[in-house]
């Protein structure tokens, strides 16, 4: 794979992962299995090592989970909670320890601390003089949302930690006196019997039943009013520890006997074990009795014991080299598949659902299934009217494993995907190097949401007051179909949405007539093409000029821009050749959206090269100043690499300076910066 190919897969990887995150950790509601979200983010993680200029910082394998949510108040963790390296067998479990002891240097066996691992929503307590002042989400794992009033009504969450007259107790020679301050973190989850009772009453009112407890639980956590959270039954296991102060460990299972002596709950099926042989013996006898636990667990949890080896081992990326999560098999039964059926995501992925003869799957009726993509219809040979094995993957999403080729008839027929769009009847293409097939009509139905909240974004045309919410009230209101009739809204037909004034329909109404002469850019990359994201919509502007230029612009000349190669390219093309695209383009230039043009590309001192800026320049602001730079062909950074052509160094620099030296990299003061823009200051 070349590096063109390679970024393109890893931001489409990105984006995907990120997507699921959201779903899995805000929304309470995933649409993949955990393997194949694993599977995801190993080719991400194969990538970027093979390609490692192409890690960002904000890629999925430097962070865990999701960004907070916005109506909740972001907590930075003092320590990181990581999330944890995946084993899916007695060798790959082997294969944790074999690292362990080889980066330790040592052939003696490790002791570890195993445990059941909880399908629950993680948190972090803050204790402060003994106090709980903040209870928080993983969240991204550096940063969580505040739910400490909900968290505080859960019984097994100890509002403040008890003084002990003797600060020496019998805890393996440790001290249990109340600490400074200290994260505890642990498992909030939602006992099966609790689950099915809550199920009940929810039915008999009419309420939409949750769909396992995790969702139950999370959901509950993520109330804005901690009322409604205090009638769920929550229940806290407590598992570790984060930032400590004015206390000592040596041990996790002296962590685990202090934290049960000051009152958390702590699993009872938690075992030390004196190698991993024995932690092997732990994971086979957990997932034999799993189903006679009154909670779910999906695997065991192993870690290292000595807290001084944990230290000693730290972690890679976004995990911890000291633990690992051994993940069970899912379930299986066999069913019959009654029909496919094609769905159309949110970013335009067309994916075929196996409708089954209902199953009772681990506990829970199962009747659709995931079937991913073509390809992997065609790999397993599904058919409609097979006889097929299913699992409820990370015991969540259902999803078809294998043909029962002995039960097949005759009678079954092969499955073929549409050409179409099942939704809005825009063509489907499918990218050279990309499995899923996808709908590039820009008004299609099930992206309208998406599409036009990201025309909307401060990226693209930064409309002000135009955020998810509101878009989600338009659609649903039927106002609009497409990115275009934004700007045939009437307040009339504001007025009529609920909690709209008068001054809040008339603010909306002069942002979106503010927004009718955006940069050529911006437009560009407000229309959603594909791959083009807003570096490579400021060099087709840049290129083309117009937005009419660009609509009949060849591959071949495409591919003449920097950073467009064929894929690019093709996506460009089939997005402008696309008829419903250019009726909804003709209807924005008929409400009179009118980009404003850009001179065509030329040759400055800053084309191609990439800019780093510190300290305070006197004469124009940061944004300005790379805007000002982009315009000129330049690229800005925020953090000085080998590619780095210059650093300009404004008033009360910080350490970039000396940095700056030592790789060779031309540092340019404010009047020099000036001097090669040609004297533009804005």
């Amino acid at each position: 794979m070349n590096r063109e190919t390679a970024q393109i897969r890893t931001e489409s990887l990105r984006e995907t992962i990120l997507y699921h995150n959201r779903r899995y950790y805000q929304l309470d509601d995933p649409e993949i299995s955990d393997a194949d979200y694993d599977l995801l983010l190993r080719e991400l993680i194969d990538l970027e090592t093979q390609f490692p200029d192409l890690v960002t910082p904000d890629s999925p394998t430097q962070r865990v989970g999701a960004p907070p949510l916005e109506k909740f108040v972001a907590v930075t963790h003092l320590t990181p909670m990581l999330s944890l390296a995946n084993a899916f067998s007695d060798e790959e479990i082997r294969e944790f320890d074999r690292r362990c002891r080889r980066f330790l240097g040592s052939d003696n066996p490790i002791r570890y601390v195993v445990e059941p691992k909880l399908d629950g929503l993680a948190v972090n307590l803050l204790y402060e003089s003994g106090r709980l002042t903040v209870g928080s989400t993983r969240g991204d794992g550096m940063v969580g949302e505040d739910i400490t009033l909900n968290l505080r009504t859960i019984p097994a969450i100890p509002l403040s930690i008890p003084r002990t007259e003797d600060p020496a107790n019998p805890l393996g020679g440790e001290t249990a006196a109340v600490p400074e301050r200290i994260e505890v973190r642990g498992e909030v989850c939602m006992e099966r019997m609790a689950f099915r009772n809550l199920n009940r009453r929810r039915t008999e009112r009419g309420d939409i039943p949750f769909a396992n407890p995790r969702n139950a639980a999370a959901g509950s956590l993520r109330q804005l009013d901690s009322r409604i959270t205090a009638r769920r039954p929550l229940t806290l296991f407590c598992y570790a520890i984060g930032t400590v102060k004015g206390v000592s460990f040596q041990t996790q299972e002296a962590v685990l006997r202090t934290l049960a002596a000051w009152g958390f709950q702590v699993n009872p099926l938690i075992r030390p074990a004196v190698d991993i042989e024995e932690c092997i013996h732990y994971y086979h006898h957990m997932d034999q009795v799993r189903e006679e636990l009154p909670y779910e667990i999906d695997g065991i949890v192993v870690k290292v014991n000595d807290l001084a080896l944990q230290e000693r081992l730290g972690a890679v990326s976004r995990s911890p080299r000291w633990a690992v999560a051994c993940k069970f098999a899912a379930i299986q039964e066999q069913t019959v598949i009654e029909q496919i059926v094609v769905q159309v995501g949110r970013t335009g992925v067309l994916t075929p659902v196996a409708v089954m003869r209902p199953v009772r799957v681990g506990g829970v009726v199962v009747s659709r299934a995931t079937l991913h993509n073509e390809d992997e219809i065609r790999k397993k040979d599904i058919r409609i009217g097979d006889t097929v094995m299913i699992r409820r993957a990370g015991d969540v999403i259902p999803e078809v494993v294998e043909v029962v080729q002995t039960e097949r008839t005759g009678a079954e027929h092969p499955f073929v995907m549409p050409e179409t769009c099942p939704e809005c009847g825009s063509h489907v293409v499918r990218m050279e190097g990309e499995a899923a097939q996808r709908c590039i009509g820009i008004a299609c139905p099930a992206q309208i949401r998406e599409h036009i909240a990201h025309f909307a974004s401060r990226g693209a045309l930064d409309i002000e007051g135009l955020g998810e919410k509101m878009v989600t009230q338009l659609v649903t209101a039927g106002l609009i179909h497409d990115p275009a009739d934004l700007f045939l809204l009437t307040k009339e037909q504001l007025l009529g949405l609920e909690r709209m004034g008068e001054k809040s329909a008339s603010n909306l109404l002069t942002a979106i007539g503010q927004a009718k002469n955006p940069p050529l850019d911006r437009l560009i990359f407000a229309l959603g093409i594909r791959h083009v994201g807003e570096q490579t919509a400021k060099g087709l502007a840049r290129e083309y000029g117009t937005l009419e230029a660009l609509i009949t612009a060849s591959n071949e000349k495409l591919q003449t821009v920097r950073d467009i190669g064929p894929e690019v390219a093709a996506s460009i093309v089939g997005f402008f050749r696309e008829p419903a695209n250019l009726r909804v383009i003709e209807k924005l230039r008929s409400a009179g959206v009118t980009p404003r043009e850009m001179s065509r590309s030329r040759t400055t001192p800053f084309t191609g090269k990439k800019i780093v800026f510190t300290g305070t320049l006197a004469r124009m602001g940061r944004n300005e100043a790379k805007a000002l730079v982009e315009s000129l062909g330049g690229e800005v950074g925020s953090s000085l690499a080998k590619t780095t052509d210059y650093l300009v160094a404004g008033e009360e620099t910080g350490s970039k300076i000396e940095k700056a030296r030592q790789k060779g990299i031309t540092i340019l003061d404010e009047e020099a910066f000036y001097t090669l823009t040609g004297g533009k200051t804005e």
